[in-house]
C-alpha cells in the first residue's frame, strides 16, 4: 500500500499588512489605594511627632561621627510602614524634583514597608506634607490635604539596615556573622561604584569584581558582617537595598554509563554536518569534550569559551557535554537504532562558566552570563543563536520576583544596551524527590528556580511519557509519575502571585523516576532517562541524563532547528512558535476538574504545564488544511508620560474556504510575543515604578465586528465619546485575564468555521511600563517590535484553507506599494 505523502508548505511570512494609529488607552488607570479609618488630627499629629523624633535621631547619630564625615553625607534614608492589611500609596513617596526617592518596598506580615531616599535638607518636605494634612482640606471632595499618602503611613522611622532588606526576612544575618551581600547601589556611574568601593574599604567589606547595571541601579556584590555594613554613614548613602547573593550547585548527578561503542560508530556515519553559516545551541554550562565523535561534527575549536580562560574550555565535570548531545541529537537512542540519514541542521557551541573544583565563591551569575554570552558572539558575530542555559540557582526564594539574574537574561534578551535581541531558553530548576512524598504537591510546592522566572526567557519545565522499566535490578519497581505528567523532579510557579508571568511556558522530555516495592527507595533507571553524551568518550560514549536540564536543552535543539528552516524570523519569533504549536496531554488536561472554577482550575494547569510540549512538525509546517500566518512588526508605544501608537493588522485570509466549511468546527490560535526591559530594583511593580518597559496586547475582531468596531473597543482616541463598547467574546480558551501574563501572549478560539472567516484583523495595543512612568530615562523614544503568530486549523475535509492566503500573498509581495 503506498505511504501518504506528507503536506508540508512553509509558513508564510507577511509584510505590510498593519498601519500605525494613534492610540489612547480605554484603561483609566489603577484604583486608589484603600486606606485604613483614622482620626486625621489625632493621626497627622502622630506622625509629625515622629517625623520630630527622627530630627532628634539624625542629631544624635551625626553627633557619634566625626564632621567630615557628616559633611559627606549627601542625604537620609526614612522607612515609612503601613497599618497591617492596608497598602503605601507608593506611589506618593516620591517626588523626582525635590530628590525624594523610593528606594526599596517589602511586605512582611500584612505590613507594606517603604525605605525611602530623602536628600540633606530635604527632610521638610515630608514636614509639610503632615501640615497641609492638618491644616488644608481640597475644594473638590472637601477631604484633608494629602489624604492618600498621609492615611496610608501607619509609621515612620529612621531607616535601620534592615530596612535595606528586600529578600526573604528568616535570611537576614545574625550579628557577627560574614556573609555575601548582593548590593543595589542608587544610580548606575562608574563615580557610584568607586565611591562605594572607597567607603567599603574604611569598614574592611570584600567587594567583588563583577558588576551588573540597570536604570537607576548598579549591583556589586560585598562580602562582610552587618556590622560592617552599618559601620559607615557615607555607605548606607548610596546603598538601595540588599539582598543575599545566589547559590549555585557546583557538582552535577553523575549518571549510568551505557557502553555501545559500535553504535556511536554507525551513527557517526550516518551524520551530514552542518553549513558553516548554520544557526547554533549555545551551551552554557561547565564545559564541552570537542573530542566526542557525535559533535565533532557540529563544533568549532573558536567555538569553546569560557568566563575565566584559565579554566580552559574542557568539561570536567560532564553536565555541559551531556546537555550538548540532547541539543545536537535529542535522545541519542532514537538516533542510534534509526537506519536513516542524519543531516544536522545547527551547529554546537559552549560556554563554560562554571569550574569543578573548590566551590565557587558566591558571584553575580548574571555577570558571568552575559560575560560568556559576549564571547560567544564576538567569536560569531552574525550566526544565530539559541543559548540554553540548565544551570539554576538553589533555591526559589525569589517566588516569580525578578532577581539580579534574571533581569540580566531580560536585559541580554531585549538587547537593551546593544540593540542585539537573543533568545534564552532556560531549565525551571529541579526539586529533590524522597521516597514516599506526594510529588506532584511538592511539584507545586517548589517554585521555578532563580533565572527561570526571567520575563523573556522561555523557561522549559519537564515532563514524561517513559514507565517501562527493562532493568532486572529494578524489578518489581513502579514508575512515579504517570504517562504525559511532570517529571518527578520539575518545579512550577503555583506558589507564585498571580501577576508573575505563566512559568513554565512550555514542558519537554525529562525523563521518569522509579519506586523500589516497599516504598522507601527512589532512583533514576536507565530507561527511564535520555541517552547522551558522555564527557570522556576515550573511556565512555554515552551516558544518560533528565529532569529540566535535559528539557532545556531539547527545547534549544527544536529552537535551532525552527530557525534553520526560517533564517529571517526573530528571536521574538522562534519563542512564539515554540508555545504556539504547544500541546497539553491528555494528563494535563486531568488537571481540569469540576472541584474548582474554570478559571482556578486553567491558572493551575498553566503554571504547571504552561501552554504543553511543542510540536516540532507544525512548528516547521503548515498544511492545507493548517495555515500558519507570522507577521515581525514594531510599534512606538509611548510619547513621553502618554500612550502614542497601536497598529491593526489586516491579514490575506481564507474566507470562501472558510464559508464553504460553515458549519465545521476550526481552531484559531493567536500568539503575541515580544521582549521588555527590565527594571528590577524591588520599589513596587505597581504604577510609576513597574518592571517591565512596557506591554502589548491583542484583541481579534468578532464576528459580528467591522474593523472600525475593534478600533473602536481597543482604542479610547477612536471613540468619539463612546465609552460602553463591550468587549465579550465567547469561544476563547483563556481569555485576557489568563493570557496577558509576562511577554508572551497565547489563546486558542474554537467555533464555526463561518464565524471566523470575518475575523482578519487583529489590534496590537501598548499597556503602561516604566519607559512611560520614568519617562527622564529617555526610554520611550524606543519602537518595540513584536511577533505574531496566527494559525488556523481544521479537519481534514479536502477544503484547501492555505493556498488561497498564499496566492494573496504572492500577489501583494509582487506588486510594490
Amino acid at each position: 500500500m503506498a505511504t501518504k505523502e506528507i503536506d508540508r508548505r512553509r509558513h508564510l511570512l507577511l509584510t505590510g499588512t498593519s498601519a500605525a494609529e494613534p492610540y489612547t488607552s480605554p484603561q483609566q488607570g489603577g484604583g486608589e489605594t484603600r486606606l485604613p479609618p483614622v482620626d486625621p488630627a489625632h493621626h497627622g499629629n502622630a506622625l509629625k511627632k515622629q517625623l520630630e523624633r527622627v530630627r532628634k535621631d539624625l542629631i544624635a547619630r551625626d553627633t557619634r561621627h566625626d564632621a567630615i564625615a557628616v559633611e559627606a553625607r549627601r542625604g537620609v534614608y526614612l522607612e515609612f510602614a503601613s497599618a497591617s492589611g492596608f497598602d503605601l500609596a507608593l506611589q506618593s513617596l516620591e517626588d523626582r524634583r525635590a530628590g525624594v526617592e523610593l528606594a526599596a518596598t517589602r511586605t512582611q506580615t500584612g505590613v507594606t514597608y517603604a525605605t525611602v531616599y530623602v536628600p540633606s535638607g530635604q527632610l521638610g518636605y515630608f514636614e509639610k506634607k503632615v501640615e497641609e494634612y492638618l491644616t488644608k482640606t481640597t475644594k473638590k471632595s472637601g477631604n484633608p490635604k494629602n489624604k492618600p499618602l498621609i492615611e496610608s503611613i501607619a509609621e515612620i522611622r529612621l531607616a535601620v539596615l534592615e530596612g535595606f532588606w528586600t529578600d526573604d526576612p528568616a535570611l537576614f544575618p545574625p550579628a557577627g556573622k560574614t556573609i555575601c551581600w548582593e548590593v543595589w547601589l542608587r544610580g548606575e556611574g562608574d563615580d557610584l561604584l568607586a565611591r562605594f568601593r572607597e567607603y567599603a574599604q574604611k569598614v574592611k567589606l570584600q567587594v567583588g569584581d563583577e558588576q551588573l547595571r540597570f536604570p537607576d541601579r548598579l549591583i556589586v556584590l560585598a562580602y562582610g558582617t552587618r556590622e560592617q555594613m552599618t559601620g559607615s554613614i557615607e555607605l548606607l548613602d548610596v546603598i538601595a537595598e540588599l539582598r543575599l547573593a545566589k547559590e549555585v550547585p557546583t557538582s552535577f548527578v553523575r549518571m549510568n554509563v551505557i557502553e555501545q561503542e559500535g553504535w556511536a560508530k554507525e551513527l557517526k556515519d550516518r551524520i551530514t554536518a552542518p553549513s558553516p553559516d548554520a544557526p547554533a545551541v549555545c551551551i552554557v554550562d561547565t564545559g564541552l569534550n570537542a573530542g566526542h565523535p557525535l559533535l565533532e561534527p557540529a563544533l568549532r575549536k573558536g567555538d569553546l569559551h569560557a568566563y575565566d580562560p584559565s579554566w580552559g574550555v574542557h568539561d570536567d565535570d560532564g553536565h555541559g557535554t551531556g546537555m550538548a548531545g540532547i541539543a545536537l541529537h535529542g535522545d541519542l537512542a532514537e538516533a542510534l537504532l534509526s537506519s536513516s540519514p542524519v543531516a544536522l541542521t545547527h551547529r554546537l557551541e559552549s560556554v563554560k562558566i562554571l569550574h569543578k573544583g573548590a566551590a565557587n565563591p558566591p558571584k553575580l551569575y548574571g555577570a558571568i552570563t552575559a560575560e560568556g554570552v559576549a564571547r560567544a558572539e564576538i567569536a560569531a558575530p552574525q550566526r544565530k543563536r539559541a543559548i540554553s542555559m540548565a544551570i539554576t540557582a538553589t533555591d526559589f526564594r525569589d517566588r516569580g520576583q525578578p532577581s539580579s539574574w534574571s533581569a540580566e537574561i531580560d536585559k541580554l534578551c531585549s538587547g537593551m544596551d546593544d540593540d542585539n535581541p537573543r533568545l534564552f531558553v532556560v531549565s525551571a530548576g529541579n526539586i529533590r524527590v524522597a521516597p514516599g512524598m506526594d510529588y506532584r504537591s511538592r511539584n507545586e510546592s517548589e517554585g521555578i528556580h532563580d533565572p527561570g522566572q526571567a520575563w523573556n526567557a522561555l523557561t522549559v519545565g519537564a515532563y514524561t511519557e517513559r514507565t517501562r522499566i527493562t532493568e532486572p535490578v529494578f524489578n518489581g519497581w513502579s514508575p512515579i509519575a504517570r504517562p504525559g505528567d511532570l517529571s518527578p523532579s520539575s518545579t512550577t510557579s503555583c506558589i507564585w502571585q498571580s501577576q508573575w508571568p505563566i512559568k513554565p511556558e512550555i514542558v519537554m522530555e525529562g525523563g521518569n523516576m522509579a519506586l523500589s516495592p516497599d516504598g522507601k527507595d527512589a532512583d533514576f533507571p536507565d530507561s527511564l532517562s535520555l541517552l547522551t553524551t558522555h564527557y570522556q568518550p576515550f573511556v565512555k560514549l554515552f551516558t544518560v541524563t533528565g529532569e529540566t536540564s535535559a528539557a532545556s536543552a531539547g527545547a534549544s535543539r527544536v529552537g535551532a532547528v525552527i530557525w534553520a528552516q526560517y533564517p529571517d524570523f526573530w528571536p521574538e519569533t522562534i519563542r512564539a512558535l515554540l508555545v504556539h504549536t504547544a500541546e497539553w496531554t491528555p494528563r494535563m488536561r486531568e488537571e481540569i476538574t469540576a472541584t474548582r472554577s474554570r478559571r482556578r482550575d486553567m491558572e493551575h494547569l498553566l503554571r504547571c504545564f504552561g501552554f504543553g510540549v511543542p510540536n516540532l512538525e507544525r512548528a516547521l509546517w503548515s498544511a492545507g488544511n493548517a495555515l500558519t500566518l507570522v507577521v515581525q512588526d514594531e510599534l512606538r508605544p509611548f510619547e513621553r508620560d502618554k500612550s502614542n501608537e497601536m497598529r491593526l493588522h489586516t491579514l490575506p485570509w481564507p474566507k470562501q474556504a472558510l464559508l464553504d466549511l460553515s458549519s465545521v468546527e476550526v481552531e484559531l490560535r493567536v500568539t503575541l510575543s515580544y521582549f521588555i526591559e527590565p527594571n528590577p530594583a524591588r520599589r513596587g511593580w505597581e504604577r510609576r515604578h513597574r518592571y517591565a518597559s512596557h506591554g502589548l496586547r491583542f484583541a481579534v475582531q468578532k464576528a459580528n465586528e467591522e474593523p472600525d468596531d475593534l478600533r473602536k473597543r481597543v482604542n479610547k482616541a477612536a471613540r468619539d465619546g463612546d465609552e460602553t463598547i463591550d468587549s465579550g467574546d465567547a469561544g476563547w480558551l483563556l481569555g485576557p485575564t489568563l493570557r496577558e501574563k509576562g511577554s508572551v501572549h497565547h489563546d486558542r478560539w474554537k467555533g464555526t468555521a463561518a464565524d471566523l472567516a470575518s475575523r482578519k484583523s487583529i489590534a496590537v495595543c501598548p499597556v503602561i511600563g516604566w519607559w512611560r512612568e520614568r519617562h527622564q530615562l529617555g526610554r520611550w523614544k524606543k519602537a518595540a517590535r513584536y511577533a505574531l503568530i496566527v494559525s488556523i486549523r481544521t479537519p481534514e475535509t479536502g477544503v484547501d484553507i492555505y493556498e488561497p492566503v498564499a496566492n494573496q500573498v504572492k500577489i501583494a509581495t509582487a506588486v510594490p506599494i
